[in-house]
């Protein structure tokens, strides 16, 4: 983030803003003719399940993040699970990882049987710190699991370094980085493993979906049987014009393909995200030069070693100046839509439990969680939608809390 908010210039105070009639939406999809277009076709061709149009866009999606493979799944939960499963993590293991993140990266590591080990976060990237990785290595330890946050790349070639050393695994968590690039390499084609989101906030959206990326051909085997219930064969090459095939099963498999209708969705999404990318951050740019000068705010910093997916617009909200929570509110009542990304894991009830973390392990990670506030952003916002958020914040911040 910043350095310490400054003080607004001095000078005449601007009349308020008329209220907004309609609500800015925190994470609103742009979706275009051409996806509404490619589902209307994918239903009246009859293929709605895993066919043609998932292969498609997985192809489209390897080739665009530069990686051999990538594996269609009904979202990065399912990503992130094939992944630990495909490298045959389980009971007894560790997995590093961050406290900044979502719940599923979590709940991944539990589902196999594995405990998450959690390392404090660099407090101006809100990334994993690669300094605190190495301490926490164990002889359980097996993978490492950092989490790309906010669309911000960690610092892969640190992270793959201790890996390498330590005979480590590494997945990343690439919910929010779609687009974003590590010293000239798409996120997607560094590590063994990578996991997106395609979750309707997404810079890429299918509605709910996901995708694995790899350069590994046993593991890119490996996940596709496991993501369709163990089979053999991929459902829709059983049930082509060619007739039925028999099929195996083997082993104990999910359902988490990913459909024709998401992929129809999909395919148009990647072709503009490039495009959207620059209009995210044109968005950017207005918000830090409207923010970075007003008392009690703190913006985001630039990245100097690769490229923002410009996924989340988060700042810091000095509680001296305004509390965050009724900052939320008053944007809110002002038609404003924000959100918190994230609550710091380990303060949730479920994990204080099970891994027995207490508020103080990670004061970083804290700092960030009690502080941050996530405003809109889309390639979907006009100029004028931004122009709102703007002035709502400017105005909110104004006023103080009694």
């Amino acid at each position: 983030m910043s350095s310490t908010p400054r003080s607004d210039a001095p000078g005449h105070a601007e009349p308020a803003r008329a209220p907004r009639s309609s609500f800015v939406v925190f994470g609103q999809p742009d979706i275009g003719e051409e996806e509404i277009a490619e589902v209307v076709d994918t239903l009246r061709s009859g293929w709605l399940g895993t066919g043609p149009k998932t292969k498609r866009f997985e192809a489209e999606f390897a080739d665009y993040v530069g990686a051999r493979h990538a594996i269609g799944v009904n979202s990065c939960t399912a990503a992130l699970h094939l992944s630990l499963l495909a490298l045959g993590v389980g009971p007894g293991d560790e997995v590093i990882t961050t406290p900044m993140t979502f719940a599923a990266t979590l709940n991944v590591i539990l589902h196999v049987g594995a405990r998450p080990v959690l390392v404090d976060i660099d407090p101006l990237t809100q990334n994993i710190d690669p300094e605190n990785i190495e301490s926490a290595i164990t002889a359980r330890t097996r993978a490492i699991i950092p989490v790309h946050m906010a669309g911000r790349p960690c610092d892969m070639d640190a992270i793959g370094d201790i890996a390498a050393r330590r005979g480590l695994a590494v997945i990343e968590d690439a919910a929010h980085a779609i687009g974003a690039s590590w010293r000239g390499r798409k996120i997607g084609s560094i590590s063994p493993l990578t996991a997106f989101s395609f979750y309707v906030t997404k810079n890429l959206v299918t509605g709910e979906g996901g995708m694995v990326t790899t350069d590994d051909d046993a593991l890119a085997e490996d996940l596709r049987v496991r993501s369709l219930h163990g089979l053999s064969r991929d459902a829709w090459k059983r049930y082509t014009d060619a007739g039925f095939q028999p099929y195996d099963v083997v082993m104990p498999g999910w359902k988490y393909n990913l459909t024709d209708i998401q992929s129809s969705l999909g395919i148009h999404q990647l072709h503009r995200v490039e495009q959207n990318l620059v209009r995210r951050t044109e968005i950017w740019q207005r918000y830090t030069a409207a923010f970075e000068g007003l008392s009690g705010i703190a913006v985001p910093l630039s990245v100097e070693d690769g490229v923002h997916a410009r996924h989340l617009y988060s700042v810091l909200v000095d509680p001296l100046v305004q509390k965050r929570d009724a900052l939320m509110q008053d944007l809110r009542q002002r038609n404003v839509g924000t959100g918190v990304h994230f609550v710091a894991a380990h303060l949730y009830s479920y994990f204080r439990s099970v891994l027995g973390y207490e508020r103080g392990a990670f004061p970083h990670a804290e700092f960030i969680s009690d502080r941050t506030i996530s405003l809109p952003l889309s390639s979907k916002l006009t100029d004028g939608d931004v122009d709102d958020v703007i002035g709502a914040v400017s105005e909110a911040m104004s006023r103080k809390d009694g």
